[in-house]
């Protein structure tokens, strides 16, 4: 390739003129030669044929000059796309780069060039100073003010000559609007076959025969999409400018403007003026008045007067269908308008595959405040011509868009109501907008409509009293008896009333679960009434109804029954995800199942429900403040139950700070219980005590009892027998076994098993979850001790063990209290019922007794207490050997029984733990 100096004349040792401009020169020095004429003796600006110098932080783009290198091997690459996307920067910068197939013939052209005369005397002149010579016939155009069919054949037999095809470069192609100036370059490309490369840089698709190019795959293109600036890109180009921003805000930045190179320098300028660059960043894509007047001039303001029209009117809608721009405009032609701002690369764009068109919205934006300048008042009325359009095509969310800003509130509510979209609000985890849209309706609306969706809305952010007070208000605009104008709205009142049911306050477990029924019962009956289309494109409202029935349940303390709603209401593990539909509903419906499991000791489910949970918020992108901590509160629960008190204490720390855990009572005194047994743990007796005042009231009986219960167990950790029995919760009928265990606990604290087996003896034959099958075990194994059966006592000891197994189950051993040593330390047998229970004895040493002292599984033999004593003089494993004459191997495999009985890890851990038990 020749070297920049030879694509400048005597005339041009200067700096290239910028491109669409005429080149400004002071009087000739004597002697200098005169330009070139061209057509009509008009002289050549020789700054035309030079590539533009490079832009100052120019970023190298590599993927796209190889593209463009490849691309110009073959007859015609065309490079198109809006104004300021880097067309012209691109192929400057190949041109200048390469590698070029050819010698470069450049050519920047504006509408000066329109004429083909004009146009013609340009090339010419182009490939003269790049070949050194052109066909003495093209010297001088012939009378018409075209180019000449005979010229351009003997231009193309000269080009088929030359022993590498030169790359005509032509930028701004677009400038050039006389039809047959394109006729003659298709003919001169035709003619000239292989012996021709053309580049053309265009805003608009030329007037070429481009369908045939393509199907004859002679066409490379590189469009607006390929010209976009990757994240990585705009860094580079920030970092040009001196400027090292947060990758949020990078990534920022590339999004809004979507990699439209000049929105990216304008807005690089800007921040280099700022001290805080990523602050002017986040204001710079919310507001980007430092590209408004670029867009304006360069873009809105060089349209007809039709298509500017059109622009400011369709920049309230962030999509545009042919059909819809008639409706919006009253144009008959707009949707032919339309499509010629597609093809002009006036930034709109047609999805692909679809008569749907967008506008970048950075151009929207500055097309919504000019629209707002030139003609208040017209915006209102074209969101309420869009809002109707929409409902008429059943799109609900762009309709009651478009209906909130026109400030028609009532007709956007109505609209959402009658699509169901109060169901969407509570299931899907890309609601958001859909409350941030509605969060902003006023109060005082009067309707059904407005009454239900801001009651969806209370509910979403977890105000049940709010949500209440708007669904009686429905109520009475609805009718006593629940029926209403439409099915839908009756349909939405029961849904919402099921779902805020079990938050409501109060104890009237009797009373709520009627409640519940009824508006179930309903919400079937007017299922049928609404339009079955209707239904089947909202999956989510049978969910949230079995999720209100199991909530109910689960408040009441029906697990068994709420295991099986909760189950339904998550859906099938082996069924595909309705993510986008259901996906919040799923991730709330799932930790629930996995909470109602831990309670039930079913630790192997819960866990993986809760796990699931998660996994299922990371999946949908839900944002952490609406997710729900009923999963966290699970784990904790499941890490409690196996003794593993810090995971536990990380999980319910992490969970108490989700919403749904405060508002939700009855996940909000698991919450205190669970706080509750981990200071028992630990020996923090007031602050246990404290844990179950701040539970506020129990929320049903059920909650009751099982607060009740905790009293109690704090009361005898503190060793006051009296205040257990006081606290322990009574049992009407005797078979509540949270009660019945309570009661039991605290009278052989007083010294009275007989008073405490007829306590348990209420349990025979009850149905109990599988923690307090052990805890009953572990009771009547404590009487037995008591009553000096000791074998009656290892017998049911074996018994909780083997009940506990598969589920690993240590809380209720660790929780039992110091009398369980006896049976378990060997003081009156040797091999006793935790022989075999591995799973119990490596962890055993996590737990603490209610006083708050650890103990053994397994008491640790003489030998064993030999070499734990050498560890802790600091001994070596041989050092230990040698003085007890045993074997290295020997002194290893002690310390290995001796970390297994102690439950630890490390030689340190096991000689604190010695201590701790008074081993050493």
């Amino acid at each position: 390739m020749p070297p920049d100096d030879a694509f400048r004349t005597s005339t041009d040792r200067g700096g290239p003129a910028r491109s669409g401009s005429p080149a400004v020169r002071g009087p000739l020095p004597a002697g200098a030669p005169e330009p070139p004429a061209g057509y009509a003796g008009k002289p050549l600006l020789a700054a035309k044929f030079v590539p533009p110098e490079r832009p100052h932080a120019y970023v190298h783009r590599q993927r796209l000059t190889d593209r463009l290198a490849s691309a110009a091997t073959g007859p015609l690459t065309l490079i198109t796309g809006p104004a300021g996307a880097g067309k012209t920067t691109l192929a400057a910068s190949w041109a200048r780069t390469g590698p070029l197939p050819g010698p470069l013939v450049w050519l920047t052209l504006d509408s000066c060039e329109s004429a083909p005369g004009d146009f013609w005397a340009y090339v010419l002149e182009g490939f003269r100073r790049t070949l050194g010579t052109t066909p003495r016939e093209t010297a001088g155009p012939p009378g018409a003010d075209r180019g000449g069919h005979s010229r351009l054949l003997r231009l193309a037999a000269l080009l088929e000559r030359l022993p590498r095809p030169p790359v005509l470069v032509l930028d701004g192609f677009d400038r050039v609007r006389a039809r047959e100036v394109a006729e003659d370059l298709e003919f001169l490309s035709e003619h000239a076959g292989p012996g021709l490369r053309l580049v053309l840089t265009s805003r608009v698709e030329p007037l070429l025969p481009l369908h045939r190019y393509r199907a004859e795959d002679r066409l490379a293109e590189i469009r607006a999409a390929d010209l976009a600036f990757t994240p990585y890109e705009t860094a580079v180009l920030l970092e040009r400018h001196r400027l090292s921003p947060a990758p949020a805000t990078v990534g920022l930045l590339t999004r809004r403007t979507e990699g439209w190179a000049a929105g990216l320098r304008l807005c690089a300028l800007a921040l280099q003026q700022s001290v805080d660059p990523d602050a002017v960043a986040r204001s710079f894509a919310a507001s980007p008045g430092a590209v408004a007047d670029y867009l304006l001039n360069e873009v809105l303001d060089t349209q007809p007067a039709a298509l500017r029209d059109l622009l400011l009117q369709l920049s309230v809608l962030d999509h545009v269908h042919p059909d819809l721009a008639r409706a919006l405009t009253g144009r008959p032609d707009a949707a032919e308008l339309l499509d010629r701002l597609v093809r002009g690369n006036v930034f709109v764009t047609r999805l692909p595959g679809t008569p749907w068109c967008r506008l970048h919205p950075l151009f929207a934006q500055v097309l919504q405040a000019q629209l707002h300048h030139r003609r208040p008042g017209l915006a209102a009325r074209l969101h309420h011509r869009a809002a109707r359009w929409f409902a008429a095509a059943d799109d609900a969310d762009r309709a009651v868009g478009h209906a909130a800003a026109a400030g028609d509130w009532r007709y956007g509510a109505d609209q959402a109501v009658r699509t169901l979209l109060p169901g969407r609000l509570l299931a899907a985890p890309g609601s958001e907008a859909l409350y941030r849209l509605f969060s902003r309706m006023p109060a005082d609306l009067p309707g059904a409509g407005p009454a239900l969706v801001a009651g969806a809305c209370a509910l979403y952010r977890h105000d049940a009293a709010a949500c209440r007070e708007r669904l009686a208000a429905a109520a009475h605009q609805l009718g006593g008896d629940g029926s209403g104008p439409t099915p839908e709205a009756a349909l939405v009142h029961a849904l919402l009333t099921l779902v805020c049911a079990p938050l409501a306050p109060g104890q009237d477990d009797r009373g709520l679960r009627r409640r519940a029924g009824e508006a179930a019962r309903q919400f079937d009956t007017l299922l049928e009434r609404v339009p079955r289309p209707l239904v089947e494109r909202h999956p989510e409202l049978a969910a949230l109804r079995c999720a209100g029935l199991a909530h109910v349940l689960l408040r009441t303390g029906e697990l068994d029954a709420a295991r099986r709603y909760f189950t339904r209401a998550a859906g099938p593990d082996d069924g595909p995800p309705d993510d986008r539909g259901t996906g919040r509903l799923r991730h709330a419906a799932l930790g629930l199942l996995a909470v109602t499991e831990s309670l039930r000791g079913e630790l192997t489910a819960a866990t993986g429900h809760a796990t699931a949970a998660m996994a299922l918020a990371d999946r949908t992108g839900l944002p952490p403040h609406r997710r729900s901590g009923a999963g966290h509160l699970a784990l904790a629960i499941a890490a409690h139950g196996h003794g593993a008190h810090q995971d536990a204490q990380r999980h319910l720390t992490r969970a108490e700070q989700c919403p749904d855990t405060r508002h939700d009572p009855t996940l909000r005194v698991e919450c205190g219980l669970l706080r509750a047994r981990l200071h028992l743990a630990r020996g923090r007796r007031e602050a246990a005590r404290s844990a179950l005042d701040d539970c506020g009231p129990a929320p049903s009986a059920w909650s009751a009892r099982r607060l009740a219960a905790a009293r109690s167990a704090a009361a005898l950790a503190r060793g006051d027998t009296a205040a257990a029995l006081a606290a322990a919760p009574a049992a009407p009928d005797g078979t509540a076994p949270a009660a019945a265990l309570a009661r039991a606990r605290a009278h052989l604290a007083a010294g009275h098993p007989d008073r405490a087996l007829r306590h348990l003896a209420a349990l025979d034959g009850a149905a109990l979850s599988r923690p307090e099958q052990v805890d009953s075990l572990l009771v009547r194994a404590h009487a037995a001790v008591l009553t000096g059966v000791p074998d009656t006592a290892r017998e049911l000891l074996a018994r909780a063990l083997d009940t506990a197994r598969s589920e690993q189950l240590r809380a209720p051993f660790t929780e039992a209290g110091p009398w369980l040593r006896t049976l378990l330390d060997g003081t009156g047998y040797r091999a006793g019922p935790a022989t075999g229970h591995l799973w119990f004895g490596v962890r055993w040493g996590d737990g603490r007794s209610a006083a708050g002292t650890p103990y053994l599984v397994e008491p640790l033999s003489h030998r064993e207490r030999q070499v734990l004593a050498g560890a802790a003089r600091l001994l070596s494993a041989d050092e230990i050997a040698a003085e007890l004459c045993l074997s290295p191997n020997t002194v290893k495999t002690h310390l290995k029984a001796v970390y297994r009985k102690l439950g630890v890890s490390r030689r340190r851990e096991a000689v604190d733990r010695g201590r701790e038990l008074r081993l050493l």
